[in-house]
């Protein structure tokens, strides 16, 4: 599989198109300059435009010159959701979380070696532009009916709320940065979401009229489980690139629990796995399920990628650590508070009864249950099995001076917190 089209199809990732054979011809005949843009409007990106930025590093790897555009401008504006306008953010607020996310495109693009990527921010050419200069020289290009009949456009056109002039006109600013980027940078394609087709579109017009050349897009499919419920959102809410929204240990839970209908998809999407170590992994699935060798690969893979090797080996230690196969106290303290923090818990302090613990927990539903699994030694403070019915929790049971995790059998688990 040589060719970076062909790999992409192959990994699913090609949902929409400008012409392919085209875009072929152009890609063989050198270095093509792609960018794909990301609006600050959160402070952190999220686990679906992963797909965005690993696509570009794909092209990157392939050869091609890759940008990475943060959208200093059009985060002021925002793209119209379906459901209804969007709270305008202010800009100092937008100022900020451009930095963040220049922070987290950072590591999964190469910007060093012989093929370095570029970051660019659309605030660049449009803080100086003047309304006047924009409609003249910007806005004589669209027409109006082809605007109205984006499909997000028309929906909110049809809506209660409508639709404002200001998100009505963000596809401008869209198209108008690709303009910018092929006028500065030489820039030919741009790839994003499937959602994003017609803004898409409308740089690779905006550029056929103003230029008189050859713009491509190609979009990628939007994720979704295989049950067809929505990628991205756990019980606590979306995963987060940042670590301080999504720990790095929910992070790699989260791909740890991925359904087996659902891995080797996220293989190919998410991690730069070779088609036959996909496929030896797939087979994995088939022939051993519960090992979840692809899941193990998929979690560790990705989590070194957004966080780096040390942290993703950190939380691996915390998740062998929790169920007994590793030392928790040798988990650092944020390391260990991201692992316990979806546990069930209860206050507790040094001299309480193990056995009040355990029922206060919810690892055991009585006191006297709780003192027959100590009795039958089924029950453990951070891995050491209780010695006794009157056993108390002592200071140094508190990991870091807070946590003490307990544990029935192999995977019935409870953390006690002093400062609960």
């Amino acid at each position: 599989m040589n060719h970076i089209l062909d790999e992409l199809a192959w990994r699913g990732l090609i949902a929409q198109s400008t012409e392919l054979d085209a875009l072929r011809t152009a890609l063989d005949a050198g270095p093509v300059g792609l960018y794909c843009g990301f609006d600050p409007t959160a402070p952190s990106l999220h686990i679906g435009n992963l797909v965005q930025i690993l696509t570009v590093r794909r092209f990157q790897d392939a050869g091609h010159r890759a940008f990475g555009l943060v959208g200093g401008a059009t985060g002021l504006i925002g793209d119209p959701k379906m459901t209804g306008e969007r709270t305008l953010n202010e800009p100092e607020v937008v100022r900020g979380w451009v930095d963040r996310i220049h922070a987290q495109i950072a590591p999964l693009l190469r910007f060093d070696g012989p093929n370095p990527a570029t970051m660019v921010n659309n605030l660049d050419w449009t803080a100086s532009l003047s309304a006047i200069d924009f409609l003249r020289d910007v806005g004589q290009h669209y027409r109006l009916g082809t605007m109205l009949a984006k499909d997000t456009v028309a929906r909110r056109l049809n809506s209660d709320q409508g639709i404002s002039f200001t998100e009505f006109s963000y596809q401008i600013l869209q198209g108008m940065d690709f303009l910018e980027l092929h006028r500065r940078y030489g820039v030919s394609l741009q790839t994003g979401g499937n959602d994003q087709w017609g803004n898409l579109l409308s740089g690779v017009e905006l550029i056929r009229k103003v230029e008189g050349t050859t713009a491509h897009a190609v979009t990628t499919p939007l994720i979704t489980k295989a049950d067809g419920t929505k990628f991205g959102k756990t019980e606590t809410g979306t995963v987060w690139l940042d670590p301080q929204m999504t720990s790095p240990y929910a992070f790699y839970q989260f791909w740890l629990n991925a359904e087996d209908a659902d891995v080797v998809r996220y293989l190919k999407v998410f991690t730069f796995r070779t088609q036959e170590q996909i496929e030896e992994l797939a087979e994995a699935v088939r022939e051993r399920p519960a090992a979840r060798e692809a899941q193990r690969v998929l979690a560790h893979d990705i989590t070194s990628l957004v966080h780096g090797v040390d942290a993703a080996d950190k939380v691996v230690a915390a998740s062998r650590a929790l169920f007994g196969r590793g030392s928790l106290s040798e988990l650092d303290p944020s390391t260990l508070a991201a692992a316990v923090a979806e546990l069930p818990r209860a206050a507790g302090a040094p001299g309480d009864l193990i056995s009040d613990l355990l029922a206060a927990t919810g690892v055991v539903r009585s006191k006297a249950e709780a003192r027959r699994a100590i009795g039958e030694g089924g029950a453990s403070v951070n891995n050491e099995r209780v010695a006794g019915e009157d056993a108390v929790l002592g200071a140094d049971d508190l990991l870091h001076g807070r946590w003490a995790v307990l544990r029935r059998g192999k995977r019935t688990l409870a953390v006690v917190d002093s400062e609960a």
